[in-house]
């Protein structure tokens, strides 16, 4: 049997692949960027074709990379961001604006209004997405879709969550993941009907099964879909007959290549830190709590449920401070990195008396609340690098603590946390890692591996070829290597004290718009 797999991973700004052996060793990887449309910092669009170019373009540039032949790959798993794309009942692209732009970004927070309408109806379903769903979720962009461009709802005849879009693509099926309808569509898995008839017609979404072109039930993770098209196979370089295996939201495939092959689950915590930071747990059995989105039941692996937290801007936020200076880019970080580094030889502390709330997108957990707004205390007249510098080390500082205040959100409805595993861009990141071990005092295991996101669609892929059972036994044969990194013993007082005025902050914060709102 062929033993090698395809991954894809669609995030932001590009797709990405990779070449995955059977036992979880990353042979190659490539990537190439998507466009993307913006308009202010809450709305974002995508051009779903060119997704899919870029898919596969990583994808030959990764089986070359490789030096395989295409008909070593047994399968291929996508994972990618829950971005909407709107399609007619051909399947052709249905543009929200201009041509090409069909897809709404995941990050777009056009339908923050609907999101709060959705909320205040206090339905039952609402309880299984945190208690309250975010406009980063597919139904509040779905009815501000059919509220503010009716047209395009009445045309619209298929609509995915950007994974299955490209499991589409790649096989001509519809079938829908139960990765994606559970985190992101208001799907019950655990019950016998999952489409809640009465929850859609109270948000005015009765007729979205039809537009949508949404199945009654839920592909599992790690099912077999069918196998590439000879169009896509072409346009992939890969075989036809090679497996296309459920595609799932790409916090949900880091989960199962960071935490699948744990057997004891309450005590291990997922985070996936890039642009944007997922905090991901699995459990034996439900466990809701308002902020954390979930539980979701077998979004990730069956029997378990599954939940997250998040930040909606970490590497963004970090990003930002940066361009406070006019600085960007990869080498413009490692160089304050370093400077930080030379600065604290001398501050063991560094601005002890500069707090940062790092909510510039809203805070997404445990506070759930989308309006919510970044806040700096303590700022001088001193412009210089080593000024900037102050406020990156301290903006990365209220990044460890806000996972701090959502592990102990989970902790305090029955998980015993003391492991956390990072992927992602913060990976490269050597003083959050530090952070995030000191400031959670957490154990923290860095994947060394490969990617997290990539391992976990490998992962699914090699369950849906055979290669495995399911998606469980794959996790543990294909699990990768972790360094670890221990807290610091010495510096929990400091953190502790950080920790109170992050909390403090966040009180007043709600009370100063409390008053703004009043007055």
């Amino acid at each position: 049997m062929s033993a090698l797999l395809v991954a894809v991973d669609v995030g932001t700004t590009s797709a990405r692949a990779g070449v995955v052996t059977a036992a979880g060793a990353l042979l190659a990887r490539a990537q190439a960027p998507i466009a993307m449309r913006r308009e202010g910092a809450e709305r974002g669009e995508h051009d779903s074709e060119d997704i899919w170019r870029s898919v596969c373009a990583a994808v030959r540039e990764a089986v070359a990379q490789a030096g395989c032949d295409p008909a070593e790959i047994a399968a291929i798993g996508f994972a990618a961001t829950c971005s909407l794309v709107v399609r007619d009942g051909e399947g052709r692209p249905l543009p929200l604006g201009g041509e090409g732009w069909d897809t709404i970004a995941w990050f777009d927070h056009r339908a923050l209004g609907e999101a709060e309408e959705i909320n205040a109806t206090g339905h039952s379903v609402l309880g299984y997405s945190g208690g309250a769903l975010s406009p980063e979720m597919e139904i509040p962009k779905l009815l501000w879709l059919k509220r503010n461009r009716p047209e395009i709802w009445a045309r619209a005849g298929m609509m995915f969550d950007l994974a299955d879009f490209l499991t589409w693509k790649a096989c001509g099926s519809g079938a829908r993941s139960q990765s994606t309808l559970t985190g992101k569509w208001c799907f019950l898995a655990h019950e016998e009907q999952g489409w809640r008839s009465d929850f859609l017609r109270a948000v005015g979404l009765d007729d979205l099964l039809e537009r949508a072109g949404l199945p009654q039930g839920a592909a599992p993770v790690g099912a077999r879909l069918g196998t590439l098209t000879p169009h896509a196979a072409q346009t992939l370089g890969l075989a036809a007959g090679t497996v296309v295996a459920t595609g799932m939201v790409d916090a949900h495939a880091g989960a199962l290549g960071l935490l699948g092959g744990e057997a004891e689950t309450d005590r291990h915590l997922g985070l996936i830190a890039g642009t944007s930071s997922a905090v991901v747990a699995l459990a034996s059995q439900p466990r809701p709590m308002r902020g954390i989105w979930g539980p979701y039941y077998g979004a990730v692996l069956p029997g378990l449920w599954f939940s997250e937290g998040g930040q909606s801007a970490s590497g963004a936020a970090l990003d930002y401070v940066l361009g406070l200076y006019g600085l960007r880019g990869a080498e413009a970080h490692e160089e304050m990195i370093a400077r930080i580094e030379r600065l604290r030889q001398d501050e063991p502390e560094l601005a002890p008396r500069l707090h940062v709330l790092p909510d510039f997108h809203g805070n997404r957990s445990p506070l759930a609340d989308p309006h919510a707004l970044g806040v700096i205390s303590g700022l001088t007249l001193d412009g210089s690098l080593d000024g900037l510098a102050r406020l990156y080390w301290r903006t990365m500082v209220g990044l460890a603590l806000g996972v701090r205040q959502i592990l102990q959100t989970l902790n305090a409805k029955g998980y015993a946390i003391d492991t956390l595993h990072v992927a992602g861009g913060h990976t490269r990141n050597r003083l959050l890692i530090g952070l995030y071990a000191d400031a959670t005092g957490c154990a923290v295991r860095r994947l060394s591996g490969g990617d997290a996101m990539l391992l976990g669609a490998a992962m699914a892929a090699a369950s849906a070829a055979g290669i495995y059972p399911g998606p469980a036994q794959a996790a543990r044969a294909m699990r990768n290597g972790t360094d670890a990194r221990a807290p610091g013993p010495s510096v929990k007082a400091l953190y502790d004290r950080d920790y109170a005025v992050f909390l403090r902050m966040q009180e007043h914060r709600a009370e100063l718009e409390a008053i703004t709102k009043g007055g």
